[in-house]
């Protein structure tokens, strides 16, 4: 359906608290998780803003970054996605060598300073899997194409020649690149298929690669000493990253058929993501926060379900998770095919607009995880656990937020996207002050950027174009994105 023709939900408007009615309010009362008391129930979800150095260092755009979100005095903050091997991953900061602590320690104290010491900092830790770019046509049949039985004999069959299955692999090869495609893609197995429409990509149940057969015995160790550094620079916690696309979130899979204890059933993928929280719980100990973000729902054929979800909170609950953070979707599987050149992105199928919903999904974005959420908590409550639970996914307003907590969805609220649009929603909800808030408008603006992986902005914000920078009480002048096209930074705001 083309765009002028889909049906687009229309945000309601919000009814914002007083002064009085948001100091009286569940979302603005205290919570404890772990070790840590949040002032608020307020959680800023991590998000990438690509503004880290192409080897994972903090920069001074970083700092303005989380600085802005703590301008807004949320309950919590969780810093992006942060690569714990020490590896080339592009813009994304890194914490998988000592060498990253002056940065992040850096980080730490931006964001105190700047919330008044009133918002807790978390920082969210991931591991990813090798993911090539996709390549072009002929460069993949000539260059990375493992020339095998089947593609000699689909050729002896497509040419009626038997001299295609005797030739060298050269000839090959250059008999494959002569090919209409229909026939190239009819001789060529799944994922030689997918490794030329998608570019290559690594899965945990690659047990011939060496690397991915030895994922159970390295990861550990990998968590647990990155969450040792976490605590050296002084985050308040660590989130483990067990959701979407990515390594854990692929062990606690359905698609996981590991046969070496780490897959297949219910209770064999979630033996490594539990042993990675007990390796990191060991190596910072009982007094510091370590909780994890995972799935309610992959929303994939053949992916984990609710049901999944429901019994690996139990598992999580009882190992002694300090909270549980709730998203849904955002997956390899379902992705669009990317250009050539570019990677495969997890957020651009089915699963990815469950996991950022816009006004153009049925039913509309907002408060779409919370059923979920609330079954997970339910089941949590159930097993005797008083384990946080932390809800996402289109939460724009008071009264949505209020009432999630109020009716036992959960016991933290968390919007990205909201936040955002405008950084300071939270502390403007808190004064009374809610009709100066920016709306989000649920477009996903700023998930077409990340997918291209440049700095990531908000739409709104350019129509304060000229409006003062929102850095300017720190010393900073308006500043552009690299283009010069789009405002760096959110326009500023002042409570006083």
């Amino acid at each position: 359906m083309s765009e002028s023709r889909r049906t687009r939900f229309t945000i309601p408007p919000a009814r914002w608290p007083t002064r009085e009615e948001a100091a009286r309010s569940l979302l603005f009362s205290p919570v404890r998780f772990g070790a840590l008391t949040a002032r608020t129930r307020t959680w800023v979800p991590a998000m990438v803003p690509w503004r880290a150095t192409e080897e994972g260092f903090v920069t001074p755009e970083v700092l303005q970054w989380y600085g802005r979100f703590a301008d807004g005095k949320p309950g919590v903050l969780v810093v992006e996605a942060t690569g714990i091997r020490d590896i080339p991953s592009g813009p994304l900061l890194r914490i998988g060598d000592d060498r990253f602590l002056p940065g992040l320690t850096k980080l730490v104290e931006t964001v105190r300073e700047r919330s008044g010491g009133d918002t807790r900092l978390l920082i969210q830790i991931i591991d990813f899997l090798q993911i090539r770019r996709r390549p072009q046509r002929e460069r993949y049949l000539r260059e990375f194409l493992v020339i095998g039985e089947h593609h000699r004999a689909g050729l002896a069959r497509i040419t009626g020649s038997e001299r295609a299955a005797r030739g060298s692999d050269a000839e090959v090869r250059e008999a494959l690149v002569a090919l209409p495609h229909d026939a190239l893609l009819a001789l060529l197995a799944p994922r030689e298929i997918e490794d030329l429409e998608f570019g290559h990509r690594q899965r945990v149940n690659d047990l011939d690669v060496p690397a991915i057969r030895e994922l159970p015995r390295v990861l550990p160790g990998l968590f647990a000493r990155a969450s040792q550094r976490a605590r050296t620079a002084g985050f308040d916690g660590v989130e483990l990253h067990f959701a979407h696309a990515y390594t854990m979130a692929s062990f606690l899979s359905r698609t996981n058929v590991r046969n070496d204890g780490y897959g297949g059933s219910p209770e064999a993928r979630v033996r490594l993501p539990l042993e990675v929280m007990a390796a990191a719980r060991a190596a910072v100990g009982a007094d510091y926060t370590v909780g994890l973000r995972y799935l309610s729902d992959e929303c994939i054929a053949g992916g984990s379900s609710l049901d999944d979800a429901l019994f690996y909170a139990e598992q999580f609950a009882r190992a002694g998770t300090d909270f549980l953070s709730v998203s849904r979707g955002g997956k390899f599987d379902d992705a669009k095919p990317p250009r050539v050149g570019e990677a495969a992105y997890p957020y651009t199928g089915p699963s990815g607009l469950e996991c950022m919903p816009t006004v153009y999904v049925p039913g509309g974005p907002l408060g779409r995880n919370l059923p979920a959420v609330r079954a997970i908590r339910q089941r949590v409550r159930g097993a005797g656990c008083a384990t946080p639970v932390v809800a996402c996914g289109g939460i724009n307003s008071f009264e949505l937020a209020e009432r999630a907590l109020h009716e036992g969805d959960c016991d933290l609220v968390g919007a990205a996207r909201q936040s955002l649009a405008d950084p300071d929603w939270w502390r403007k909800m808190e004064l009374g002050r809610g009709d100066e808030i920016r709306r989000c408008l649920y477009t996903n603006y700023c998930e077409g950027l990340d997918q291209k992986h440049v700095e990531v902005t908000c739409q709104l914000w350019d129509r304060e174009f000229d409006a003062p920078d929102a850095g300017a009480a720190h010393g900073a002048a308006i500043r552009r994105t690299k283009d010069g096209k789009r405002r760096l930074e959110p326009p500023g705001w002042t409570a006083g």
